[in-house]
């Protein structure tokens, strides 16, 4: 070549274009003959299906116009490369994809453009199918839902009502159909609560008591409203600084008629079955501790002629509670607060107000505009007096009842006794209020300056004093029963779900109202309920630090569809529909019991087909299997939002008889996050990641030394990479073992995108020992691997199925590099024994599915390796047929022997004692002891 020319590509290198190429006609031929469909054993699906299955999940993405960042598919690689390494070793795998697509994204783009969301929703999804098609995940298309399709919410309104429809039976500790409520009514079994006869109430009368026992139920609650956004939102929605998750607004509690879910109904179900889940440790606290559950006692104390009731785990210390304090939401506030100020009034107490009306209207609004974990995080106690005093009942003694935003009415009674000398919060009050701190438990010797938070003897507690602390709960929990002031009870931090919204881009209600405001389910014959036209999707929005203001749903302007004239068993009525939509969390619920069974129409999920895919095992697998899909992976940031929300909604349908297990999820993994570096100039401007340049451990960017910071990957930060590039550049493969090798798969890492050219590097070595990169012939040979080489290709399969298994990616790709060195080192390119290549080859498919294709069928096998066979180790070539001895003299290593593995502790002995560098250094000498180490060491003291 002349001077300055390039080297030519030879024409059969494994290059990004060959690569691509490759990738493209696998994939059309995966598609064409539906190498990943997984059959059902009934139904439109129905095939044979083999006992030993598999179901993979990845958690629900949403499809936002932005498409798919380097990072977002590091779960889905992670779950395909499972999913193939299952299906190669004969196991029937269902794998497929949906899209969470309802939501507020969405609705916004279409408030801004006046499309409709879902043409905008639609084409995301098509983008991401692009995108995931292109890293060649294995995904069961059949199989794919979407929650907009009316054909998939159809079944969620049917969710829905199954839990409007029925009622948590306490006595048994399960779900029931609300009719079998109402017959109980009827027949005088169960009386209704206020005592009258079922017959003699009224349609709407009825309708009021069932409200309380339904498990789906309106009520006019405490909420977080949004007025920036328009719409209320759930307390997993709100940010820890008070704002909402979406947009950032300010959010308010007030009081206003929204759909429920009992949750709480099973808070000790949802607890207590966690033990039975394979789940991260950090998941399982994370729920345990959101749902909050306290052993303690209800205390009442006396206000003029109302009670304060109070809920307290350490009822023991009641005698040293100096005063009480009340949410700024409780509603017995104003009843109990006094026209004026007690003329011996402290004026810490009263927050700089004329009266306590007004002291409280002042600090409520400011109380309304914090959330609820600023709220309790809060080191500054802030509170008013309400001018009123309780009576304390085990010593009627009165002190002073005050409102406090560090009270939460979501939590217990919404009021506590403050014992100060026993809760580090109460002491930081009363000193800061200057309130009496009573001690009910003896601190330990030299403790002062603040509350004592640990056990001891109780203290100043009259009939408790030298009680520990179990025997003085258990004796006031008694006394207090037998005076009638209290009980001992179980309280929870869980609250019920808030499950109305004010928007357009969400499932219906499958609900109507009659002339009395009553809610009526719509009959199953008459779902889907689906969406109208609108013109306008936008809810009101208002001035965001305006909480005096109301939701005015999208819907509610859709007359035609508002009102809507229907036979529900009493002739022709106008009804009114409800104009709330459900929040997105809905969808998510129950999908993986919609990928079991997609296209049927008769119910949301084909019982046999339940089972299969996700009953519970039998017993020889383990007891008590709660069911589930077999690996569900996604982020740990869903652990007590849609986590705990689908764990719910499937246990109200096990126990509704629907599902044969009552857990969604067996087992969980949670990936690790892509994480990328981003650069700031001396401006502290972005600069693009990729064009900075490192030199002695600095960066520079157009000649410009800039700072380099480490955090999410985005397009503020002008450091996002595609798949899209990584695929165009590398190919598929090189992305997928790339990103699978960067390290462990729940460990966050950083992204390098000049670290990917190894991943390459590794495939274009492998390419070159299986095929001849100027003819494209394949080169192996068939002679037989040495013994050396059979011992590297047994372990490496050993090694990687158990990595595989375990979820090891990074290492199964080590491995792999490993044996192929080997190869490369010990038969040089062209000249590798096919018996080495070919189960490589199968290895490597699970990390780089395109490529191995390819390479299988050029050493001459028909068909795809999709279903296998994955190659099995042979046991006689793990065990090693020698090893070697370090030898120590006097602590030191100063020679090696290599034994035959057999050999017996004497003969070991015999051989270090023989080796020419020990017989040197004893130099004659008799040595003190020789201890041999079996496999280990030989240890000679001279």
């Amino acid at each position: 070549m002349s001077e300055g020319t390039e080297e030519a590509v030879p024409g059969y290198r494994y290059t990004a274009q060959l690569a691509n190429g490759i990738e493209k006609r696998w994939q059309d031929y995966w598609e064409s003959n539906g190498t990943y469909h997984a059959p059902n054993p009934v139904g439109p699906l129905k095939g044979d299906v083999p006992e030993d299955k598999l179901f993979v999940q990845d958690m629900f993405p949403y499809p936002s116009g932005a498409g798919l960042h380097v990072g977002h598919p590091l779960g889905y690689i992670g779950t395909d490369v499972f999913a193939r390494y299952h299906r190669m070793n004969g196991r029937n795998v269902l794998h497929t994809m949906g899209f969470d697509a309802f939501g507020l994204p969405a609705e916004q783009y279409a408030v801004r453009t006046g499309q409709h969301p879902r043409k905008t929703t639609e084409d995301n999804i098509a983008n991401y199918l692009r995108q995931l098609r292109a890293l060649g995940l294995g995904h069961d298309d059949r199989r794919r839902i979407a929650t907009i399709d009316p054909g998939y919410y159809r079944w969620t309104q049917w969710i829905f009502l199954q839990i409007f429809n029925s009622w948590y039976d306490t006595r048994i500790r399960k779900a029931r159909p609300i009719d079998e409520l109402v017959a109980e009514f009827a027949s005088g079994e169960r009386a209704t609560p206020n005592g009258h006869m079922w017959d003699d109430l009224t349609p709407a009368e009825r309708e009021d008591v069932l409200r309380e026992y339904r498990l789906a139920y309106l009520s006019d609650a405490p909420v977080n409203w949004v007025p920036g956004l328009g719409t209320v939102i759930s307390n997993e929605e709100v940010t820890a600084d008070g704002k909402s998750e979406r947009g950032n607004f300010p959010v308010f509690r007030k009081n206003l008629r929204q759909w429920m879910m009992r949750i709480t109904a099973y808070a000790d179900r949802l607890i207590d079955d966690l033990d039975r889940l394979d789940w991260p440790e950090k998941v399982k606290s994370m729920q345990r501790n959101w749902i909050g559950r306290s052993h303690g006692a209800r205390i009442t104390f006396t206000v003029g002629n109302e009670g304060i009731e109070v809920f307290t785990t350490r009822p023991d210390t009641v005698f040293g509670a100096t005063y009480v304090v009340v949410a700024p939401e409780h509603p017995l506030v104003d009843a109990i607060a006094t026209e004026r100020w007690p003329s011996t009034v402290d004026k810490r107490w009263t927050g700089g107000a004329d009266t306590p009306a007004e002291a409280i209207a002042a600090y409520r609004l400011a109380a309304s505009m914090k959330s609820e974990l600023d709220r309790q995080e809060n080191k500054e106690k802030t509170g008013v007096f309400t001018g009123a005093f309780a009576e304390n009942p085990v010593n009627g003694k009165k002190i002073p009842v005050f409102v406090a935003d560090y009270v939460l009415m979501g939590y217990g009674t919404g009021a506590i006794m403050a014992v100060p000398g026993q809760d580090q919060r109460d002491w930081d009050f009363a000193k800061m209020f200057g309130l009496d701190i009573i001690r009910t438990v003896q601190p330990t010797e030299g403790f002062e300056g603040e509350a004592f938070t640990g056990e001891g003897p109780a203290i100043n507690s009259g009939f408790l004093d030298g009680m520990d602390v179990d025997e003085a709960k258990k004796t006031i929990i008694a006394w207090l029963e037998e005076h009638g002031c209290g009980r001992g009870t179980i309280q929870y931090k869980l609250r019920d779900w808030l499950f109305s919204r004010q928007r357009y881009w969400g499932e219906p209600f499958p609900i109507v109202y009659d002339e009395h405001g009553t809610a009526i389910a719509v009959p199953e014959e008459m779902l889907p309920v689906e969406l109208p036209e609108v013109d306008d999707y936008s809810p009101r929005t208002y001035d965001p630090m305006d909480a005096d203001t109301e939701p005015l749903p999208p819907l509610s302007r859709a007359d035609d569809w508002v009102e809507v004239e229907l036979d529900l068993g009493e002739g022709k009525k106008t009804y009114r529909r409800d104009t709330n939509t459900m929040p997105n969390w809905a969808g998510s619920c129950w999908y993986q019991l919609r990928y079991v069974d997609p296209t049927d129409t008769e119910r949301f999920c084909e019982p046999e087909n339940e089972q299969y895919w996700l009953g519970p095992r039998p017993a020889e697998h383990g007891a008590n299997d709660p069911g589930g899909v077999d690996l569900y992976i996604g982020g740990v940031e869903h652990a007590v939002l849609h986590l705990l929300y689908a764990r719910f909604w499937q246990k109200v349908l096990f126990d509704l008889g629907h599902v044969s297990g009552d857990e969604p999820y067996r087992r969980l993994f949670n990936q690790g996050y892509v994480q990328a570096y981003a650069y700031k100039d001396s401006r502290d401007v972005f600069v693009p990641a990729e064009e900075v340049e490192e030199r002695d451990g600095k960066f520079f960017w157009n000649g410009e030394e800039v700072f380099r910071q480490y955090g999410k990957m985005g397009k503020t930060e002008r450091n996002v990479v595609t798949p899209d590039e990584m695929c165009e550049r590398y190919g598929a493969d090189t992305f997928r073992f790339y990103e699978m090798s960067m390290g462990p798969m729940d460990v966050s890492r950083p992204w390098a995108t000049k670290d990917v050219i190894g991943a390459h590097r590794f495939l274009q070595r492998l390419w070159r020992n299986v095929i001849d990169e100027d003819t494209g012939a394949v080169v192996v040979t068939d002679a037989q691997p040495d013994e050396e080489t059979l011992r590297a290709l047994h372990k490496a399969i050993a090694g990687v199925h158990e990595d595989y298994a375990n979820l090891r990616y990074n290492t199964a790709g080590a491995k792999l590099i490993e044996l192929n060195n080997h190869l490369t080192k010990h038969y040089g390119p062209g000249k590798s024994p096919r018996a080495v290549v070919e189960p490589m080859v199968l290895m490597l498919a699970p990390l780089c599915p395109h490529v191995a294709e390819e390479l299988w069928t050029k050493l001459g096998h028909e068909g795809s390796l999709a279903h296998g066979p994955f190659p099995a180790a042979d046991e006689r070539y793990l065990v090693d047929d020698t090893v070697e001895y370090p030898i120590q003299v006097n602590g030191k290593v100063r020679a090696r022997i290599t034994v035959p593995a057999d050999a017996s502790r004497e003969q070991v002995h015999d051989l270090a004692m023989a080796d020419d560098k020990v017989t040197a250094l004893i130099n004659g000498a008799t040595p003190k002891k020789v201890i041999v180490v079996p496999g280990r060491l030989v240890n000679i003291v001279l």
